[in-house]
């Protein structure tokens, strides 16, 4: 072998070890966390958002999930995640005092707990509180934030919650008027109310954000719960989008918040209110605000495109999932 082989060899080992190591740091580590939610489909819920994560190459998602879990057995056996340990089903929910995650392996933890979870042990919230701080990212999906109304640094987290006895005592209620107009409502009242499941159109509110931009100004969401009066500490927060909650739906006649973004510390919160049941969850608008916020909470940026596929202000657009 003369030394121009040798050399050409070298450079192109040099080149593949190179492009081997980019991607893999490129690939957003994440962990999806859950174990105890009201809506029984949670397991589910968990085994579509890893896989639509994963669809793109992007994401390598690991779950954890508690000890004892509270409903959704039928969908644990049904959806089964590898490498998670047996569980125990419990007719109350309790805390797994052995679910401490290692955040600190993580670009973006995903939480998919929901109303009346048992509270993590102490030391687990602080340990992600720090992982928060030091710049991590979350994203909250639906009922995740009416999960934990007692943990402070949580509620400042998620930016608006409702239900868990959540009131004016927690912070504000969040809305924009038909004037456009950004409200903070601290007078009395209880957190967190939704009508009958329906489409309802999704109106971007800031257009230029990385996780909204190149998105149909309006755009039909599929059929799912409208949460409304959330109300929370509402700080370092910017509501991306929102959604009319109708009279005719026992709505509010306001307009709800149903994509945010929060920062916390050096952290990055993506949170949404959607995402109730399989079928909200195979709207192709709330696969892409998954993946776009998943990626934004996790790196800043996005680089992921509006798919061709996505829906306008008359029409839905869904993947039925496999």
């Amino acid at each position: 072998m003369n030394k121009i082989t040798i050399f050409l060899s070298f450079l192109f080992l040099s080149f593949t070890v190179t492009t081997l190591a980019q991607k893999k740091k490129s690939i957003i580590r994440t962990l999806i966390v859950d174990g105890q939610n009201n809506h029984v489909q949670w397991p589910k819920i968990t085994f579509m958002m890893k896989n639509y994560l994963e669809e793109t190459g992007k994401f390598k998602v690991d779950v954890q999930r508690t000890k004892y879990t509270w409903l959704g057995e039928e969908f644990i056996k049904k959806f089964p995640i590898e490498g998670l340990g047996e569980t125990e089903a419990m007719k109350k929910s309790q805390t797994d005092p052995d679910f401490k995650p290692d955040f600190s392996k993580y670009d973006l933890v995903i939480c998919n707990f929901g109303w009346n979870a048992a509270p993590w042990p102490e030391e687990t919230q602080k340990n992600f509180e720090k992982y928060m701080k030091k710049g991590g990212g979350l994203v909250v999906i639906h009922a995740a934030d009416n999960s934990f109304p007692q943990w402070p640094d949580y509620n400042k987290m998620i930016g608006l919650g409702g239900w868990g006895d959540r009131t004016e005592k927690d912070g504000p209620y969040v809305y924009y008027n038909n004037e456009g107009t950004l409200v903070k409502d601290n007078s009395a009242g209880k957190a967190g109310s939704h009508g009958p499941e329906h489409e309802y159109v999704i109106e971007i509110r800031n257009s230029e954000h990385p996780i909204t931009k190149g998105m149909p100004t309006k755009w039909l969401h599929a059929k799912d719960e409208l949460y409304d009066r959330l109300r929370g500490p509402a700080e370092n927060m910017e509501v991306l989008a929102t959604a009319f909650s109708a009279k005719d739906k026992r709505g509010t006649e306001r307009h709800e918040p149903m994509l945010l973004t929060l920062n916390y510390g050096k952290g990055r919160i993506f949170h949404t209110p959607m995402g109730h049941i399989d079928y909200s969850v195979e709207c192709v608008g709330f696969i892409t605000c998954l993946l776009r916020g998943s990626e934004w909470a996790a790196t800043g940026k996005v680089t992921l495109p509006i798919p061709q596929d996505f829906p306008t202000a008359e029409k839905t657009s869904s993947r039925a999932f496999k």
